[in-house]
């Protein structure tokens, strides 16, 4: 006989497999070396997550029960995959173009992106999907009982409420290391979906296995199997025909709304085509796993003693007949399949969580202030972790309230009504666009409380939480509110009771109020974009408007969300899509509906549209959307989008007239300013040496000491004026092509030691520098003295023109996209936004004079770069004032060693 402690090591070795899996995925993907991670054949097998425990240990108990009943669980999802593939496609498309993260972003994102209808689906998903992690918790606490009372050697059977606990303590542990490793949930969870797709094909093999043995083992062949199926209870056809029916539709429903079928079916789709693959294998693999389930079920009625369990068979008849690695296989295949489905169902709710709740409270407990100032993503990932944690405690709280003997199915067939409450709101957010919000919210409200009084509620037992005596008489007596006879229904099975009346009431008070309501500009539009999603995919569902002066904010805040790097290319595309230079856009309804798709991703669509809000002001509604709306004839569409293209190619000309026309206007008055700088900076010395000469030339009795003064000073004043005429002079060289480079090799860290040292020194009391000097050990090779040049001006800015009161000036080094960048910045408040785009030019001297100079460092610095093959740019969005020198690898190398 197998021994409990076989059975722990053998778990624990293929968990830890598991996490192997799940490891190298993420490597290759992060290493775009995965593209076998995007093959159908991966998302197909991803999708059996459909198969839990229910379907590997349950079904074979539901047959045993109810006979061929348990073959609805299958039949469902395979009408849906074969006849409502295009209902998948454009859920997956909707998702796609929308960013959408999970299907209570999906639904709120339809209905305006209404936060309060999010809240509501991710509660009810909660709620619904409770007793499904419970009955993953059950199968694999049945599964060791089963083994230890099969176990000689067990002093005592293990106690069914601890394992449980640390079975729910592994999962939660496994899908927060794997799970919320990035912030952005639309990003594919590639570690994840491989262990799924591994765990698919480990749990069919083993139900494979035992089945092969059951009808050539046992039964000695097919046809002594089929004469035992015969002669078993199993072949007398007791269905009624409504229950047949209303459990085919109920697990089609679940198929399309089940949080974690949403998360592997659209979120972690790379590619709408692959649904055409999953149209066809999908539903062959669930044919293969229920290929066994009656020959399980009749041998199981036959040989093992009456009282057997079930939703054991799978692994008591293996254990009978001495076979303990078929046993073990068995395990781990249901082991497998209560797995993966805890974990992808704990990644989709702690998003939904996350986005829905906990993000939306943190903004409003914050006013708005930690958009631009907080650390949204540490917030999130936090929140995400946490959710996890709380909803797989959810499952086992269940467990033990609900006692753990009620039939795997039974608690199955509870999520499945409970999720199937989304359905009406979902299709026809997808197929209605009259539908609306309220009538969203009224549906669902309904739908979830019937639901919960008629099926969820009554679950845990009666007396449990409803009192016997409602049960008999009704709630307050009213015998039309019986759980199980609402409005006088008698006789009907409990489970369709509960799901025709609350998918009926569900459905109708959805279409009466969305009928006699009318929907909000923002839904409206949003209908547009999901019902006409084929047509619009790439179309933007709302106006915003917007200013300059606050893109830099927009930055910020996306920074902290998506991060500094995916936010700064975001932001520099759109800017050179615009015409711009830099890394500020502006920020038009374009512009601002692709950042808010963006941050929806991570935040989701509802707290991604709150968050832009707060900054830009709000949403507007164009009338070229309106348009859209209306449903004008095709010729109408045609004008107006030949029309929308001209305009918007007007705008962009008229954007980069209106930067081309301020920065003129700024260079204009730079220029006056210089020339009255540079005449008063050149009359200056030469009125001094003038001066000072006359004096030396007619004053015959002046001291030795007085003439050393005075030929002090008008040397001083020649050198003043000779710096001035050579930076002119340098300059006028860079521009003109003329310089001629000096081309060395040397390491970036004694060139920074130069220029620090050249620039005033590390005086701390002047300004503190920060430096990781692991970094600068990179080999350059250029002109080296040059780039010393940019580097003394850079850090004399700081050390001159940072006005914190304790100047910090940070040295950071990365590598990107074939670049070396090297970032400057300080803790001082920065340049103002408007003065960006004249940083580089010419006689360019921004803010409050400080100190001496004619503005031409940056402009050679400029130069300088151009000439080298590198860049200096400013960046925004930072601490304080930001400057970047880029270095393309052909200059820039890792050392390996110091150079001799």
């Amino acid at each position: 006989m197998a021994t409990l402690n076989v059975l722990v090591l053998v778990c624990l070795l293929y968990v830890a497999f598991l996490f192997a899996v799940a490891f190298g995925a993420d490597h290759a993907a992060r290493r775009g070396r995965g593209t076998w991670l995007r093959s159908p054949i991966i998302y197909t097998l991803s999708l059996s997550i459909y198969c839990t425990a229910w379907t590997f240990y349950g079904a074979v108990g539901f047959a045993a029960r109810s006979g061929l009943e348990y073959v609805t669980i299958y039949l469902g999802p395979t009408l849906v995959m074969v006849g409502w593939w295009w209902t998948l496609r454009k859920m997956v498309r909707v998702g796609r173009s929308q960013r959408i993260t999970s299907i209570a972003d999906l639904i709120s994102s339809r209905y305006g992106k209404s936060n309060i209808l999010a809240v509501f689906v991710t509660l009810l998903a909660v709620i619904g999907t409770t007793p499904y992690i419970a009955l993953q918790l059950q199968s694999v606490t049945l599964s060791f009982a089963t083994f230890a009372a099969n176990d000689p050697t067990a002093a005592e059977l293990p106690d069914q409420q601890s394992t449980a606990l640390w079975v729910a303590f592994g999962l939660a542990l496994f899908t927060i290391l794997f799970g919320t490793r990035n912030l952005d949930a639309n990003e594919r969870h590639h570690g994840v979906v491989m262990a799924i797709a591994l765990e698919a094909v480990v749990k069919l093999f083993a139900l494979l296995a035992v089945g092969v043995f059951v009808v050539w083992g046992l039964a000695g062949g097919v046809s002594e199997t089929l004469a035992r199926i015969d002669a078993s209870p199993i072949a007398d056809w007791n269905m009624a025909g409504s229950r047949w029916i209303g459990l085919t539709m109920l697990s089609a429903a679940a198929f399309m709304c089940l949080p974690r079928m949403f998360q592997v079916m659209v979120v972690e789709n790379e590619n709408e085509d692959h649904l055409r693959t999953a149209a066809w294998a999908f539903p062959g693999y669930l044919m293969l796993m229920s290929l066994f389930v009656i020959p399980i079920a009749a041998l199981g009625l036959q040989t093992l003693p009456e009282g057997a369990n079930p939703d054991l068979f799978v692994l008591t008849l293996p254990l009978q007949e001495g076979r303990d690695g078929l046993a073990i296989l068995s395990f781990i295949g249901g082991f497998s399949s209560a797995t993966s489905m805890v974990i992808v169902a704990a990644i989709a709710l702690s998003t939904m969580v996350s986005n829905h709740v906990v993000m939306p409270v943190w903004l409003w407990a914050t006013g708005g202030t930690a958009v631009v100032s907080g650390d949204v993503r540490n917030v999130a990932l936090l929140a995400r972790r946490m959710s996890i944690a709380g909803i797989v405690l959810l499952g086992y709280l269940y467990f033990r309230l609900s006692g753990g003997g009620t039939a795997l199915a039974a608690i199955g067939l509870v999520s499945f009504a409970g999720v199937a409450q989304f359905l009406p709101a979902l299709m026809g957010g997808l197929f209605w666009r009259a539908a609306n919000r309220t009538g969203a919210l009224a549906g669902l409200g309904v739908g979830f409380l019937v639901w919960l009084y008629c099926l969820f509620l009554p679950s845990f037992g009666p007396s449990a939480i409803l009192p016997q005596d409602v049960f008999d008489n009704g709630l307050m007596g009213l015998g039309w509110l019986r759980p199980q006879a609402l409005f006088g229904t008698q006789g009907m099975d409990p489970l369709v009771h509960a799901v025709m009346w609350s998918m009926l009431l569900n459905t109708a008070v959805f279409v009466f109020v969305s009928l006699v309501t009318f929907p909000q500009p923002v839904e409206r539009l949003q209908g547009a974009q999901f019902v006409n999603v084929f047509e619009h995919s790439s179309g933007a569902a709302t106006g915003w408007s917007g200013h300059l002066a606050r893109s830099e904010d927009l930055m910020i805040m996306s920074q902290r969300i998506i991060g500094a790097r995916q936010a700064q290319a975001l932001f520099s595309g759109a800017a050179q899509r615009q015409g711009l230079a830099g890394y500020l856009p502006e920020p038009t309804p374009d512009f601002l509906q692709e950042l808010e798709r963006e941050l929806s991703g991570s935040v989701g669509a509802a707290t991604a549209h709150a968050m832009i809000s707060q900054i830009v002001g709000g949403a507007t509604v164009s009338v070229e959307d309106l348009m859209a709306v209306a449903d004008e004839t095709a010729q109408i569409m045609e004008y107006s989008s030949k029309l929308e293209a001209k305009t918007q190619e007007q705008e962009r000309t008229a954007r980069q007239l209106r930067a081309a026309n301020e920065k003129l206007t700024q260079l204009s008055v730079q220029k006056d300013a210089f020339l009255s700088q540079i005449s008063h900076e050149l009359r200056t010395p030469m009125t001094s040496i003038r001066a000072f000469s006359e004096i030396l030339r007619d004053t015959g009795e002046l001291r030795p000491a007085e003439q050393a003064k005075y030929a002090s000073i008008i040397h001083d004043e020649a050198i003043r004026l000779t710096r001035l005429l050579d930076d002119l002079l340098d300059l006028s060289v860079l521009e003109n092509g003329q310089v001629v480079l000096n081309v060395q090799m040397g390491r970036l860290g004694d060139l920074l030691d130069r220029a620090v040292s050249a620039a005033g020194g590390d005086d701390r009391a002047a300004l503190q520098i920060l430096r990781d000097r692991d970094d600068e050990d990179v080999m350059l090779t250029t002109d080296l003295d040059r780039l010393v040049q940019v580097f003394i001006n850079v850090i004399s800015n700081a050390r001159k023109y940072c006005d914190a009161a304790q100047p910090v000036l940070t040295i950071s080094l990365k590598r990107e996209e074939g670049s070396l960048m090297i970032d400057f910045i300080d803790n001082g408040s920065g340049i103002p936004t408007n003065q960006h785009s004249v940083i580089f030019e010419k006689f360019s001297r921004i803010g409050e004079i400080k100190a001496d100079g004619a503005g031409l460092g940056l402009a050679i610095c400029r130069e300088i770069m151009a000439r080298i093959g590198g860049e200096i740019t400013y960046l925004p969005g930072q601490s304080g004032a930001a400057f970047r020198v880029i270095l393309p690898d052909s200059i820039a190398s890792e050392a390996h060693a110091a150079p001799a």
